[in-house]
């Protein structure tokens, strides 16, 4: 079978897009406005970009309907700060709960059970449950159309990174102690560590990897 997406309606795209690119890490963002309000919400179109400098992004979709742009994606542009909070399994159910479509203002963090730990840097506040938590400041955003099913490119610089001190063992994170979820297609998640397996990576000729 073949598809070309540009003959699909976007809601079918969509489906197609997340049933192929998965699983997907989850990016629990807290965001600040200029009167203070706290959103937060989870991403799951998020990767890291490189480590020098440390710089990750997530792609916040286009509400449908009007095509209006999501809280979170509202509040970066006016603060240009965000935190992205690692989803471990123990606060899957909350990172779930946040996603519902609240009325803007909602305090997401006392709607779900969640506690505000303050930054070191950036304004917006940290889930002080996430066992791992990036605070960003925004270097830019591409923006791919401005209607529903379309979406921005936020690119943000990690200025500091808060773990867990358990996790944290010769600079390297404990995966299993971490427990991470992705996002599969529809209502599923998965396990990050259930069934994991090694491949050694192969290096060239001259020693170099």
């Amino acid at each position: 079978m073949k598809v070309q997406p540009n003959t699909l309606a976007w809601k079918e795209a969509y489906k197609l897009l997340i049933g192929s690119v998965l699983p997907r890490p989850i990016a629990f963002v807290s965001t600040i406005n200029k009167v203070g309000e706290v959103n937060l919400a989870p991403f799951s179109f998020f990767t890291g970009i490189c480590a020098d400098p440390m710089m990750v992004c997530f792609a916040p979709m286009r509400k449908a309907g009007e095509g209006d742009k999501k809280d979170t994606l509202l509040n970066i542009e006016e603060s240009r700060e965000f935190v992205i909070n690692i989803v471990g399994e123990k606060i899957a159910e909350q990172m779930n709960e946040c996603a519902t479509p609240f009325p803007k203002g909602t305090d997401e963090f006392l709607e779900c059970g969640l506690t505000k730990a303050n930054s070191e840097i950036v304004g917006p506040p940290r889930v002080e449950e996430s066992d791992v938590q990036l605070e960003c400041v925004l270097d830019q955003i591409v923006e791919f159309g401005d209607h529903e099913g379309s979406g921005s490119l936020v690119i943000g610089k990690v200025v500091m990174v808060h773990v867990r001190d358990a996790l944290y063992r010769d600079g390297k994170i404990d995966t299993a102690m971490l427990q991470p979820v992705g996002r599969l297609a529809g209502q599923e998640y998965t396990r990050a560590v259930a069934n994991t397996f090694t491949l050694i990576r192969k290096t060239s000729p001259d020693g170099k990897s």
